[in-house]
């Protein structure tokens, strides 16, 4: 969309209910419409300019994609299939690189460790534990020694300021 073509932005509004429900002037309309309808245009950037809600502007896409195709949606864009992951491997030298489709499972399993019981004094301290969850939905874990007072005090502190 080019500078010349934006003479209509910010839309007119025509009226403005008594609920605050404001009205637009219906050319204004149908053309930042179409001016979204073009390829590469951003609708919100095209909101912000108009000057209307940008969920607003994608109801009145949708709206004039219904009415102009018979009642039926159409979709933006054909689908197109979602992209694959290509693993990037850095390759310093001129030698071919095989790399396996899927990570080798070990032949044999590592015999178990026999834990041998040693007097409460010996062994080392348990790590203690913090778990907060934040009301954003972010759970916090933090877990520390004897030594690390000073961090689990910092972050409680801080949790506590949120």
């Amino acid at each position: 969309m080019n500078e010349n073509s934006a003479d209509f932005l910010p839309l007119r509004v025509t009226s403005v209910s008594a609920d605050g429900k404001r009205s637009f002037d219906k050319r204004g309309k149908q053309r930042l419409i179409e001016a979204c309808l073009q390829p590469g245009v951003s609708v919100a950037g095209m909101a912000l300019k108009a000057g209307v809600n940008a969920n607003q502007l994608w109801r009145w896409i949708r709206r004039h994609k219904t009415r102009s195709v018979g009642g039926t949606a159409v979709a933006d864009t054909p689908e197109v299939p979602p992209a694959a992951f290509v693993p990037v491997i850095e390759v310093t030298d001129t030698t071919p690189v095989v790399v396996p489709q899927q990570p080798e499972k070990p032949r044999v399993l590592p015999a178990p460790v026999r834990r041998e019981s040693m007097p409460a004094s010996q062994r080392p301290p348990l790590p203690s534990r913090l778990v907060a969850q934040l009301p954003n939905g972010v759970s916090l874990e933090l877990e520390c020694m004897g030594h690390d007072t000073a961090l689990v005090k910092a972050m409680i502190d801080a949790l506590r300021v949120r």
